[in-house]
């Protein structure tokens, strides 16, 4: 029997870290998709440990918690091993999948009817702050050296499907045999653990990346705030290099509206005012 009891919404993975409150970033996810697109659900998957955190304040704003069955990255302080379970367990039909540091600026509703295209949708490229498609390629060269597609994990569709359902189960394995695949398949990769991006990006490679990303929707991705791909010095957290202001749900760096969803990516950002801010133009 199926468990995708809801036909779409939003879902994230939130496993608190010891230096990460992952659930207050999937908290403040929440209320941006609740404060933009009205009725949309939203759902998180939890770790038994940040199951404990969860309070009425979150059940307020998250339709689904939906605990975690099988921890595969319970002695990692980077919890990606656990991704390729998004396919069993989410409650959505069509699910659009986000990291936990991303933030809705604005309604992204009509993506659904470009979503449905494929079964599986990658995010292609990414932008920086200033709108521009990123061309830095610092952290993507083992994905050059490979000729893999420019695939981002921060973002990403799937409907319930057979498609699907091959897609994480390639992600599975990749993830599971990452040295197998690292040492006996990839060029120049030295990454100890894989990152969800590079598996993404294998996995569409051997399903076949035009069944995996809408090339002609070049609206589908997000902005990054990494430093490199904004020209910053990676020597200094980027929320010290420039001005950020929020009116919300909308937010400025540098006097310049994010309108598409922001990958503030620096945990930092999303600072206690921040939070109350969403909190309270919710609650109004």
């Amino acid at each position: 029997m199926s468990n995708k009891v809801e036909q779409q919404g939003f879902l994230t993975i939130a496993q608190n870290t010891s230096d990460v409150d992952y659930l207050r970033l999937a908290y403040l996810q929440a209320m941006s998709v609740k404060l933009i697109m009205p009725g949309s659900k939203y759902a998180v998957i939890v770790d038994d440990n940040t199951l404990a955190e969860v309070t009425d304040k979150h059940r307020a704003v998250f339709d689904h918690v939906i605990p975690l069955p099988h921890d595969y990255a319970k002695d990692e302080q980077w919890k990606l091993a656990n991704e390729w379970q998004v396919f069993d367990l989410t409650p959505f039909k069509e699910t659009i999948k986000v990291e936990s540091d991303i933030l809705f600026t604005r309604s992204i509703d009509h993506w659904w009817t470009a979503f449905r295209l494929r079964d599986v949708v990658l995010s292609i490229g990414c932008r920086d702050y200033q709108d521009n498609i990123s061309e830095n390629r610092r952290y993507r060269q083992v994905f050059d050296d490979n000729e893999l597609s420019d695939a981002y994990n921060g973002l990403m569709y799937f409907r319930y499907s057979q498609t699907a359902f091959a897609f994480f189960t390639k992600a599975r394995q990749i993830f599971l045999n990452w040295e197998q695949f690292r040492d006996g398949i990839l060029i120049n990769c030295r990454d100890e653990q894989p990152t969800t991006d590079l598996v993404y990006a294998i996995a569409a490679k051997i399903q076949g990346i035009e069944n995996c990303t809408l090339p002609e929707c070049d609206f589908i991705n997000f902005t990054h705030m990494k430093n490199s791909i904004n020209a910053w010095p990676e020597s200094t957290p980027w929320p010290e290099l420039v001005v950020s202001e929020i009116d919300v749900p909308m937010v400025r760096i540098n006097n310049v509206n994010q309108y598409h969803p922001l990958h503030y990516q620096d945990k930092t950002w999303a600072t206690d005012a921040v939070v109350e801010r969403f909190e309270n133009e919710l609650q109004r």
